[in-house]
């Protein structure tokens, strides 16, 4: 096992363990202190039981999202680090950091490769004090999931400018979807730290395990909606999407600061 996966297994032990309501309080009010958490849509740190249960928090109160049928919209509370074109098979962590499309999706994906190439990516960085849960970024069809054992390095900016296909390296799973006949991926990323990557759709996918066997399973007619909760980390990580070419158009968020239910894309 990595040192990495050791790191992440032993604080989600902790992340996930129920002191004593008054322990408890104070180190939930300390990570909300510490890290300067909005809790304006939230419960009461309080009320949480464990960290982990902070951490992959519900919304109280519900967002607007746009439901205009050609509009993409985030599906995280995030920091977009990157994206563009794919150039052939080539995307980016990070400027001056390439991988190839075809190595982040694995052999499993290789029949759609070529309809994406040449497409568009977003990177959707979210830190240790983001809203946790991913949502669908439009209505589409679920096709297939692939989980991809890794390591789980640091997915930060830090980390995104020296360590070479971290996306690659990395745990991750990935969700393959359409709509309308468009191919577009979700990868989402393991990091340092993340006890697990949940999906509410999918309960036999177990993460950060010590285990090396990828799985993947197929779907026949898996209808999921926009706005939908897909499912949550457990810290902070990342969501890589990629859109296969001519299908939409990005909004121009390169190194801002985006909240799920705002409009990051248009289908053409």
């Amino acid at each position: 096992m990595h040192i990495t996966n050791l790191i992440s297994q032993n604080f989600g032990k902790f992340a996930k363990k129920e002191f004593p309501s008054f322990i408890q309080k104070i180190i939930n009010n300390g990570y909300v202190k510490f890290l300067g958490l909005n809790m304006s849509e939230f419960k009461n740190p309080k009320f949480y039981k464990s960290l982990n249960a902070l951490f992959t928090r519900k919304l109280e109160i519900s967002r607007e999202i746009n439901e205009e049928n050609n509009v993409i919209v985030s599906p995280t509370d995030s920091f977009i680090t990157e994206c563009g074109k794919i150039e052939d098979d080539i995307a980016l962590q990070i400027k001056g950091m390439e991988y190839s499309v075809e190595d982040l999706l694995t052999y499993y994906c290789n029949d759609k490769l070529e309809k994406m190439k040449n497409g568009s990516f977003m990177n959707f960085y979210l830190s240790p004090k983001d809203y946790h849960r991913y949502h669908a970024p439009s209505d589409f069809k679920l096709k297939k999931l692939v989980h991809v054992p890794g390591k789980l390095y640091p997915v930060n900016l830090k980390y995104l400018n020296k360590e070479l296909d971290l996306f690659v390296q990395n745990e991750r799973v990935i969700i393959e979807c359409e709509k309308n006949g468009k191919l577009f991926y979700m990868v989402f990323v393991g990091a340092l730290n993340v006890g697990q990557m949940v999906f509410e759709f999918e309960p036999r996918v177990e993460t950060n395990l010590d285990t090396s066997e990828l799985k993947v399973y197929e779907y026949e007619s898996l209808e999921i909606s926009k706005g939908d909760c897909l499912g949550y980390f457990k810290m902070g990580s990342t969501v890589v999407m990629l859109w296969e070419e001519g299908s939409i158009e990005l909004e121009n968020l390169l190194n801002k600061d985006v909240r799920f239910g705002q409009m990051i894309a248009k289908e053409i």
